[in-house]
């Protein structure tokens, strides 16, 4: 095992299952130490749920360290250098602005032999630039910064789209109260989804792989399914017939241009869309390894209560 100190950046949907599995899986090595990088206030929070994951990593035997990423770089570099490795589970939380950009500095200048960036989600080179996310922009420079120099090596794992997002509310497809299913882009897009601990699993596999994996994009992926295959899956779960609507991507379009700092219709854009959020099961690292996933259908069943819906 190259890389014997292994700090892991945030704690938070993402990060407390990279944790638990890099933790566990890091004691099959000798001398191999895992930290957590977390603000101070998170450290000492009395917030119930921040207690709870600080108590579990803990347990977990890994060391939590205190600091902050919105620090100078010159701080963030004598932190970095003294880890042979680092893993980014920071979100998108800080929005545009660089942020992403100034973390892989920090892992360059300080000499870190090994990164895996915050780039868990879709295929930004097939989006390209100038997309209806801006943020995507920002994680192409990421990528072209880590492509430019040798001395680190980097790993990025695509994941497609968190699992629960795609029956969240929020985003605008499944509506379980009322019954129906609103595609976008067309019934035949297709979407691949992971949930967190997949994302969590296979990022400790992908880790711990010899002969080391370095300097290449990594995809996984819990399922990939389209917003028909959707459909059948929310009548398949709950018994009932689920009326269908459809919005094309002209329909898309006028919507973000009404509201074009709508972070939601951002993504509603790129993933109705379909270029770069996809890619087949069985070309990914965990179809190709036999690991098995959580399928779309599975995480429904076992996360969604059906029947209570069936009351309205």
């Amino acid at each position: 095992m190259k890389n014997k100190s292994i700090l892991i950046l945030g704690a938070g949907e993402l990060g407390m299952p990279v944790i638990r599995n890099i933790a566990k899986k890091s004691k099959s090595y000798h001398n191999v130490t895992v930290t957590v990088l977390l603000r101070e206030t998170t450290i000492n929070s009395e917030d119930p749920d921040k207690k709870r994951n600080v108590t579990e990593i803990r347990e977990l035997g890994v060391e939590l360290l205190a600091g902050d990423l919105s620090a100078s770089s010159a701080e963030l570099i004598d932190i970095f250098r003294n880890y042979d490795a680092v893993v980014s589970c920071t979100g998108y939380g800080t929005g545009a602005g660089g942020f992403q950009l100034k973390l892989a500095n920090a892992v360059l200048d300080a000499g870190v032999k090994r990164y895996f960036p915050w780039q868990f989600g879709v295929d930004f080179e097939e989006i390209g630039r100038g997309s209806a996310q801006d943020l995507f922009d920002e994680q192409l420079d990421v990528r072209e910064l880590l492509r430019s120099q040798s001395a680190t090596r980097w790993v990025i794992i695509s994941t497609g789209m968190f699992t629960s997002y795609l029956f969240e509310p929020f985003f605008g497809i499944l509506d379980l109260e009322n019954k129906s299913i609103n595609a976008i882009g067309g019934w035949d897009t297709a979407v691949t989804l992971t949930t967190p601990d997949d994302i969590g699993r296979l990022t400790a596999e992908i880790f711990f792989t010899e002969p080391q994996i370095e300097n290449e994009i990594v995809y996984i992926a819990g399922d990939t399914i389209t917003y028909g295959d959707l459909a059948d899956i929310a009548e398949s779960l709950s018994g009932q017939k689920y009326e269908r609507t459809l919005s094309d991507m002209g329909e898309i379009t006028d919507d973000l241009k009404n509201d074009p700092t709508n972070f939601v219709k951002k993504y509603r854009s790129i993933f109705g869309a379909g270029k770069g959020v996809s890619w087949p099961l069985e070309n990914t690292f965990n179809g190709k390894n036999g690991i098995p996933t959580t399928s779309a259908k599975q995480w429904a069943k076992d996360n969604i209560d059906w029947k209570s819906y069936n009351k309205y």
